[in-house]
């Protein structure tokens, strides 16, 4: 659990008493609502879905009508149209959207996914020449295509024709096609841009069909999924329709949903876009990253229930293999983390292994963006070849950081916060200084705890649940609301679930809170009984035998009484001396006094083993968050001259003396006192 800085984020309370008035909506969601930008009664109404239901026309895409006539001449000459689509969520379900429409108005038409593994991402020679021996005419690419230009040129040579439909941001060359439709062109000027793959797919069907009917509605399950999956904004038209998808995946007429929402344990709990992100979503992309997405294509499109539960079986067997092997990557991660400690100062941590599985490494860095709050990159290697995955946090851009260190890469691409890598085995030292040294040179960001609402322990209550609901469908732009209840004393703390979770009791005012802290156990938990804290939460319904209750989910936990901005100033002028910067800090505010060093010694070797951060160590010394530095210093100095030692959990233990020892020959007071020296002169 890394260290984050909590923003409480601010609303408009006048706007928000005013929609809550107009529109009956709950005041403390209108309040949350406000937050996210949501300010007049027509925003509003739009969020809450209370006003008439808008889409945007789809003849309003660059190049749809140019499409529509391409694909309806197919259609009368009855040409080969294959579907060529991409191997995650939001490809599966685009290609299955876009097929099974096309097969309903009689087309002859098949799709193709490429295979994660063995033919990577996008169109590929090999299989464009598959698709021309198999007398395809027309290529419809879906979720991929807009980067396919000299592939583009290669179908024309082969005399087929291409539509490319793409969310992906395109270049400043388009490909060669007889359509292009992707809202992210520069020439589009939708006001509203953030669609998946799916959704793009979805406008194509709309515009086929020349208006959103009966039709197109019976897709929205699909689109809801991809969207969701794709981790899109659910603003706007994204909103709109996951809203209504929703409830469809609930009661679904495809047998291949159902089956997925039975193996998913879903079957008899209320389906919200919570169940479709971790409970159908992960499954569908567990069928591209362990295997083949072929299969979960036609899961989607199965119409047969007992067939369409073997298969959701299979797919879940997967995703259970591709949750174990993710947990075996991400061990062996944070073993290599721990073996080379200079690693934690940097900003950005780079880790490889050999054959690491392709398929889950940017899962991985994921785990370890939340864990280390850094950027970072995961990377497998075979052989020479190694590629990787990374993820970022808001304030960092990697794709552009990667842009830095092109000279240590074959091939990268991304966005600002998650991106892909190539480059040989023996580069990977050279591309871990590359980027670090990138990242000296920038602001870089704290990792953030967003609280949406200040709440009052007194009023966690089923009604604040009804204010959650109505702040529905949540995902990207619109996350679940996190409550920060302050100020409270820690009164409990029991294991959970055989020893992986813990239930911490908290309570202030006389109001005690249950919560449940999920993936840690009791010796990795920094806090103990009496401890005042501020928790940030999530509330959810938990519902037993038909009676509703609050479920309080703890996302964080941090010390009520540190000022946050001193720490962090503290914490970063520590990690620069660290890294051997020689300015940009104020060294005399890291050189520690005797007495600090001195207490820190008493401490540890009192407690027989110290196990957590150091801003918890400074609490338990009763000393202030601009100390961080200075105990951080003296625990460095006592490390590098043997008066304490890291024991094998990389706990801080004090070894029995053996003889005296000069403290300030330690190497991180030496350079400390050289730059007090400098700044002195």
């Amino acid at each position: 659990m890394s260290r984050k800085k909590w923003i409480v984020r601010n609303g408009n309370k006048e706007n928000a008493t005013t929609i809550a008035e107009k529109l009956g909506v709950s005041p403390y969601a209108a309040l949350i609502a406000s937050t996210r930008g949501i300010n007049t009664v027509d925003e509003a109404k739009e969020f809450f879905g209370l006003g008439e239901r808008k889409s945007v026309d789809p003849m309003d895409f660059p190049d749809m009508y140019a499409a529509v006539k391409r694909i309806q001449r197919a259609l009368d000459d009855f040409e080969r149209i294959a579907i060529y689509g991409d191997y995650d969520a939001d490809g599966v379900t685009s290609t299955a959207l876009l097929y099974s429409y096309l097969e309903m108005q009689g087309a002859d038409v098949v799709y193709y996914v490429p295979n994660r593994h063995t033919e990577g991402y996008g169109l590929s020679y090999e299989a464009i020449d598959k698709l021309s021996r198999m007398g395809v005419r027309l290529i419809i690419t879906v979720d991929n295509g807009i980067s396919a230009i000299e592939e583009a040129k290669y179908i024309k040579e082969l005399e087929m024709e291409l539509i490319v439909t793409d969310h992906h941001l395109p270049t400043d060359t388009l490909p060669q096609a007889v359509a292009v439709v992707d809202p992210h062109r520069a020439d589009c000027n939708l006001d509203f841009k953030d669609y998946a793959g799916v959704g793009v797919a979805y406008k194509l069907v709309c515009a086929l069909e020349g208006e959103e009917n009966g039709v197109t509605d019976s897709y929205t399950d699909l689109v809801t999924i991809g969207t969701v999956a794709d981790v899109m904004p659910l603003i706007k038209e994204n909103r709109e329709i996951v809203r209504r998808g929703v409830p469809m995946i609930a009661d679904s007429d495809r047998a291949g949903i159902q089956a997925l929402v039975e193996v998913a344990g879903l079957a008899d709990r209320k389906i919200n876009s919570g169940s479709v992100a971790f409970g159908i979503c992960p499954r569908i992309n567990a069928a591209g990253r362990m295997g083949s997405a072929e299969r979960a294509i036609r899961l989607l499109l199965s119409e047969d229930y007992d067939e369409a539960l073997v298969i959701a079986q299979e797919i879940n067997d997967e995703n259970i293999q591709r949750q174990q092997t993710e947990q075996d990557i991400l061990k062996q991660a944070q073993a290599q983390i721990k073996a080379h400690p200079q690693w934690q100062y940097m900003n950005v941590l780079v880790v490889s292994g050999e054959e690491w599985h392709d398929g889950v490494v940017g899962i991985v860095a994921s785990r370890l963006v939340e864990k280390y709050g850094k950027p970072t990159i995961v990377i497998t290697t075979d052989g020479e070849n190694a590629k990787g995955s990374g993820r970022s946090i808001e304030g960092f851009n990697l794709y552009e950081a990667l842009c830095r260190c092109e000279s240590c890469l074959t091939h990268f691409g991304g966005h600002t916060l998650a991106a892909g890598v190539g480059l040989k085995s023996s580069d990977i030292d050279a591309f871990r200084k590359a980027i670090n040294d990138y990242a000296d040179k920038t602001e870089m960001p704290y990792p953030v705890q967003q609280i949406d609402f200040k709440l009052n322990p007194a009023c966690v209550n089923t009604e604040m649940l009804e204010t959650v609901e109505q702040l529905e469908p949540f995902g990207a732009g619109n996350p679940q609301p996190i409550f920060g209840l302050y100020n409270m004393t820690i009164t409990d703390i029991q294991p959970i679930g055989n020893g992986k979770h813990l239930r911490i009791t908290l309570e202030r005012n006389g109001v005690s809170i249950p919560a449940i802290m999920f993936r840690i156990v009791q010796a990795e938990l920094p806090f103990i009984k009496g401890d005042v804290v501020d928790a940030a939460v999530l509330l959810e319904a938990n519902e037993y035998l038909g009676q509703v209750r609050v479920s309080i989910l703890l996302k964080n936990l941090k010390l009520h009484d540190m000022v946050e901005e001193d720490l962090f100033s503290s914490m970063r002028d520590f990690s620069m001396l660290m890294r051997g910067k020689t300015e940009g800090f104020d060294a005399s505010l890291l050189m520690p006094q005797r007495e600090t060093t001195v207490q820190v010694y008493k401490f540890i070797r009192a407690a027989g083993r110290w196990n957590y951060d150091i801003e918890t160590l400074c609490h338990r010394l009763d000393l202030w968050a601009e100390d961080y530095g200075q105990v951080a210093v003296s625990v460095e100095a006592m490390l590098e001259t043997g008066v304490l030692a890291r024991d094998e959990n990389r706990g801080l233990v004090a070894p029995p003396k053996s003889g005296k020892v000069n403290l300030q020959e330690a190497p991180v007071l030496v350079r400390l006192t050289e730059l007090l020296k400098g700044s002195a002169q």
